[in-house]
C-alpha cells in the first residue's frame, strides 16, 4: 500500500456520487474564478529571466524547462512566469461541461462550454496553415525539436477537436464541424508525413522538420477524422484514418503495450501511463465511429495490459510501466477516464483511482495537486496538467453512471 494514502482505498464500500459532484462543482468553481488561467508544466521559457539567461541553445533550454518542472516547490511565481490559458486545458474543461449538461440538463452548464469554446478558437495558432491549429503558448524544447510560443501541434488540435464535435452532437451546429473540418486540413497538409504507405500512415507532432514518430499522434488524428466523417456521413476521408490507426495498432508489443516513440530508443519515455490511455481511447473511438470492431482483440489487450502495468492496487497510477514514482495526477485523471467505458470489468478499479485521488492529492479549495513523490506531495495545482484533465475524468465517470 503506498504510505501517502490516508485511508484504505480497498474499501468496497460505493463511492457517492453526490461527493464526487460536490468535488467537481469545486473544482469549476475556483478554477472558473480564474477565468481558468494558470502556470503549465513545460512553461519554465515563458519566464523572462530564465529565457535571458538560458534561451539561447538547445540544451541550456532543456535543462531550464526541467529544472523548473522538476523543483520540488512551483518556482514559477518567483522568476515572472505568468498564467495562461492552456488551450488542451480549455477543451478539456468545455468538454467536461458538456458532460454534465447531458447528465443535468442545466442549459447554464452548456452556455459555460460554449463560452469556453468560443474563447478556444480566439486562441487559434497565428500563421499560414491550411486549416484551423491550436499549440501551446509557450515555447518548448524537445529532444528532437524545438517549438517558439503558439506553434501549433496535432496533440492539442486533436483534443481541440474533440471538444467541438462533443459540442456538435449536443446543438448540431455546424459552425462546430467547420472547425473540425478546417483542422483537419491541417492534419493531412501541414504535418510532416513520417510513413506513407498503402496501408499505414504516420503524421508528425509538429509542422516543423522532424523524424521523430510520437505514437499517439496518427491514432488521434485517425480517431478524429473517424468522427467527423460519421457526422457528415462522408467516406472520403476514411482511408486517411483507417492507415492512421492502423500504423499505432500495428506497432503493439505482444504484451499489449505501446511504446512512446517507434522506435522505442528515440526517447527516454517508454511506456507510459497517459500516453498508453491516450492510445487506448482513440482506437475506441475510432472503432465506434466506424463500427469496425476488427481491432477490439488489441484493445482489449491493449487495456488489460494498461490496467495491469500501470495502475497500483490502491489505485495510484504509476508514472510508466518500469516506474512506480511519480505518481501524476495527470496519470490518475486519464485511467478514470479510459476504465470509466466499462464499468462492469473495471468499476472497481475506476473506484480505487477516483479515491485514491481524493484521499491523496486534492484540496477542498477546489483544485487537485500536481505529483506524489515517494515521501512528499508537489501541493500547486497547475491548472491544464491538475484541475482540466480531473474535470474531463470525474464527468465521464459522473455520466457512465446514467449509461
Amino acid at each position: 500500500m503506498n504510505k501517502l494514502n490516508k485511508t484504505n482505498t480497498n474499501s468496497d464500500e460505493d463511492l457517492s456520487t453526490a461527493k464526487v459532484e460536490q468535488i467537481l462543482d469545486q473544482v469549476y468553481r475556483w478554477s472558473k474564478a480564474r477565468n481558468y488561467r494558470g502556470y503549465n508544466k513545460h512553461d519554465g521559457l515563458n519566464s523572462p529571466i530564465v529565457r535571458l539567461f538560458m534561451g539561447w541553445t538547445k540544451w541550456t533550454r532543456i535543462i531550464a524547462i526541467q529544472s523548473v518542472m522538476r523543483f520540488p516547490v512551483n518556482i514559477r511565481p518567483y522568476i515572472l512566469v505568468r498564467k495562461s490559458a492552456n488551450p488542451k486545458g480549455l477543451a478539456l474543461f468545455a468538454q467536461g461541461l458538456l458532460h454534465r449538461y447531458l447528465d443535468k440538463k442545466d442549459p447554464k452548464l452548456l452556455a459555460e462550454a460554449e463560452k469556453i469554446l468560443a474563447k478556444l478558437y480566439k486562441l487559434k495558432s497565428p500563421g499560414q496553415w491550411a486549416g484551423d491549429c491550436w499549440g501551446y503558448h509557450y515555447p518548448w524544447q524537445d529532444l528532437g525539436f524545438y517549438a517558439r510560443s503558439k506553434t501549433p501541434n496535432a496533440v492539442v488540435s486533436c483534443f481541440v477537436c474533440e471538444a467541438y464535435l462533443d459540442a456538435y452532437e449536443i446543438t448540431h451546429k455546424t459552425e462546430y464541424l467547420d472547425v473540425v473540418r478546417k483542422t483537419i486540413d491541417f492534419f493531412l497538409n501541414d504535418l510532416v508525413r513520417l510513413k506513407d504507405t498503402e496501408d499505414e500512415l504516420c503524421l508528425s507532432y509538429m509542422p516543423l522538420q522532424m523524424t521523430m514518430r510520437v505514437m499517439d499522434v496518427s491514432i488521434l488524428i485517425g480517431a478524429v477524422i473517424a468522427r467527423f466523417s460519421q457526422f457528415v456521413q462522408n467516406d472520403a476521408y476514411l482511408v486517411y484514418s483507417t492507415r492512421l490507426v492502423r500504423y499505432v495498432k500495428n506497432q503493439q508489443s505482444k504484451e499489449g503495450a505501446w511504446y512512446y516513440t517507434d522506435p522505442p530508443e528515440d526517447s527516454p519515455v517508454k511506456i507510459d501511463n497517459y500516453h498508453t490511455g491516450f492510445i487506448l481511447d482513440a482506437l475506441y473511438r475510432y472503432m465506434q465511429s466506424t463500427d469496425h470492431w476488427d481491432w477490439k482483440n488489441q484493445y482489449d489487450l491493449g487495456l488489460s495490459f494498461y490496467a495491469n502495468n500501470l495502475f497500483n492496487e490502491d489505485g495510484s497510477p504509476r508514472w510508466m510501466s518500469h516506474r512506480n514514482y511519480p505518481h501524476d495526477i495527470h496519470g490518475a485523471a486519464q485511467g478514470i477516464i479510459t476504465f470509466s467505458r466499462h464499468l462492469p470489468e473495471y468499476g472497481t478499479l475506476v473506484k480505487k483511482i477516483i479515491k485514491w485521488s481524493i484521499e491523496n492529492m486534492y484540496n477542498e479549495k477546489g483544485r487537485f495537486y500536481y505529483q506524489a513523490r515517494r515521501s512528499r506531495i508537489k501541493k500547486f495545482t497547475l491548472m491544464r496538467w491538475c484541475n482540466a484533465w480531473m474535470a474531463r475524468a470525474l464527468s465521464e465517470w459522473l455520466i457512465r453512471q446514467t449509461d
